[in-house]
């Protein structure tokens, strides 16, 4: 016997969407380069932004979104493995893919806040590191680029894998939030109101806002010569 639950809610794929929208367009503005840069940064602070409400909401948002839900030790995911798990939601495998994306694209964010490309560009949080620290952080956030290409490729892959071989469409839960369940003892997602919702949107904006150098310190004045 199957049933429909409320599995996803309203701002964990508002998340997931944005961020894949934040990621394609930080790496094309990338690619372009040039004057094209002030966009790569502004896509920057919004992947810092998203992740900042996301690991709020995995505290306050509903059920299937919080980390206390998805996120189990190792005994469950042996058990997964042995084809033993019947939850509902992220399986044990399936929170450490989420893990280290947040983890991977959250060092990515960071480290591109301090970096510079030897040009024109710098980060807004370059003012607050040396030089050498700059350039490399500047290296890392580079360096982690290839990272992040092998991770998405093998959600991609995973995503097309459950759906095509498994039957198991994990895409149309995340576009619809219900998804159709074979346990008995599921049941639609609870909490993750709206002040929860503003709580985690107030978080976010005042990370952006930090990031941004809100607390930097502005350049001295120029002395005016009269030259």
């Amino acid at each position: 016997m199957t049933t429909t639950i409320r599995l996803w809610d309203l701002p964990t794929r508002l998340f997931h969407w944005l961020l894949v929208l934040a990621v394609v367009g930080s790496v094309v503005t990338m690619k372009l380069g040039g004057s094209w840069m002030a966009w790569h940064e502004r896509f920057g602070l919004l992947v810092v932004g998203l992740l900042s409400f996301r690991v709020v909401w995995g505290v306050v948002g509903s059920t299937y979104a919080r980390f206390g839900t998805f996120v189990r030790g190792p005994s469950a995911l042996m058990a997964y493995l042995r084809g033993q798990w019947r939850g509902v939601g992220h399986n044990p495998l399936g929170a450490l893919s989420v893990l280290a994306l947040i983890g991977l694209f959250g060092f990515q964010a960071v480290t591109g806040l301090f970096a510079n490309n030897d040009i024109a560009f710098d980060g807004p949080l370059v003012p607050l590191v040396s030089s050498d620290w700059s350039d490399t952080l500047s290296g890392w956030h580079r360096q982690t680029e290839w990272y992040l290409y092998a991770l998405a490729a093998l959600h991609v892959l995973a995503v097309l894998f459950y759906t095509h071989i498994k039957k198991d469409n994990l895409l149309r839960p995340m576009v619809t939030g219900y998804k159709l369940v074979k346990n008995k003892q599921a049941v639609d997602a609870k909490g993750g109101g709206w002040l929860a919702f503003v709580v985690a949107v107030a978080v976010a904006v005042g990370v952006v806002w930090l990031a941004n150098g809100g607390l930097v310190p502005p350049p001295p004045p120029t002395r005016d010569l009269g030259w």
